[in-house]
């Protein structure tokens, strides 16, 4: 029997300038159990269990969106272990890579994560991303308002589960830039892939300002001394990575600095159902009313719903902005990193 040749153009998410989207992140929650300067406000006000997206929700949108080209889905917060089901949702992904999902990923504060990460192995994740800025307990207190020692812990789980895991530090001036050269000494010694991130403008009481920035000439000058230091070609990450003594890979995030915008390929998804184009975009676009019509039973509602938040979606991603120095005088933001994960 003759087949013909089928002509197939695969569905693309590709904005103005060119950049088509390939990771997605999705935060299951707002809430978390730390309160770390550069993200959560002093006092905030949690969103209702009950505006919350569903698992079910998540799951449409996911598969939708794997369908337009998406390869990498990383689960965010607030804390999202903190959320009951988190788990089970991993496993539920898994079914989505038959259709060219290729990642799965987690970014935690590892205070939860002794307790699941030989689940969230069994769940099929990929790996994590865990937050630890400071390796001073006291220090670590200050910053966070927890312990640091059931993050250590976390972080000991994660490797007897043999889930593969990056440790992020954000750097704040005169509060934690004393832990560059411990920080780099440490991960080094335990062979742990350790990136750097310049403090951005998304903190929750809008405390930021270019004088607490340690920007990545800053970081460079302190390990010099230490380390011989060689900047490896950038790839499609936030990270330029750079090999200290040539066997260790140091990954610095200098949006502020140096701004990675030009390649990015990512888009976010809040816990109530708002989507951002941009880490600094100044507004979202609500697709929650779009997902809650997926759901229904009434194949004709499912198919206009999706139609519906392909009209909606496809224009708001074209419109990203060039990045965060073209955006970065705007000021009618009021969205914080903890609802928006990072």
């Amino acid at each position: 029997m003759k087949h013909e040749k089928l002509e197939t153009t695969l569905p693309v998410l590709q904005d103005q300038y060119g950049r088509i989207k390939r990771k997605l992140r999705i935060s299951v929650t707002d809430r978390c159990n730390f309160k770390c300067i550069y993200c959560m406000p002093e006092h905030p006000e949690w969103m209702k269990k009950q505006d919350l997206l569903s698992f079910e929700a998540l799951f449409a949108f996911c598969q939708y969106m794997v369908g337009q080209g998406i390869e990498n889905i990383r689960i965010t917060g607030g804390e999202p272990l903190m959320r009951q089901g988190v788990v089970h949702f991993i496993a539920d992904l898994q079914r989505l890579r038959a259709f060219g999902l290729k990642r799965i990923s987690i970014t935690t504060n590892a205070h939860y994560l002794a307790k699941y990460a030989q689940a969230l192995k069994q769940a099929g994740l990929d790996d994590l991303n865990i937050s630890l800025d400071s390796l001073n307990p006291a220090q670590f207190k200050q910053l966070t308002k927890k312990e640091l020692a059931p993050v250590l812990n976390g972080i000991e789980a994660a490797r007897k589960a043999e889930l593969p895991f990056k440790l992020n530090c954000v750097l704040m001036k005169g509060r934690n830039d004393d832990q560059i050269v411990p920080m780099v000494q440490w991960a080094k010694q335990q062979s742990i892939p350790l990136r750097f991130i310049e403090f951005m403008p998304l903190d929750g009481d809008r405390h930021w300002t270019n004088d607490t920035v340690v920007t990545e000439a800053e970081i460079l000058a302190q390990l010099q001394p230490h380390y011989e230091v060689q900047l490896l070609p950038q790839q499609h990450e936030p990270a330029r990575i750079y090999q200290l003594d040539g066997n260790y890979p140091l990954g610095i995030i200098s949006t502020i600095s140096h701004s990675f915008c030009g390649d990015c390929d990512r888009i976010r998804l809040t816990a109530q159902g708002e989507l951002y184009n941009c880490l600094f975009a100044q507004q979202g676009l609500n697709i929650k009313p779009y997902l809650q019509d997926i759901l229904q039973q009434n194949n004709e509602l499912k198919q206009l719903a999706l139609l519906q938040l392909e009209q909606q979606l496809k224009p708001y991603i074209w419109h990203k902005a060039q990045g965060y120095h073209a955006i970065q005088q705007q000021h009618t933001r009021k969205i914080s990193m903890h609802m928006l994960g990072g």
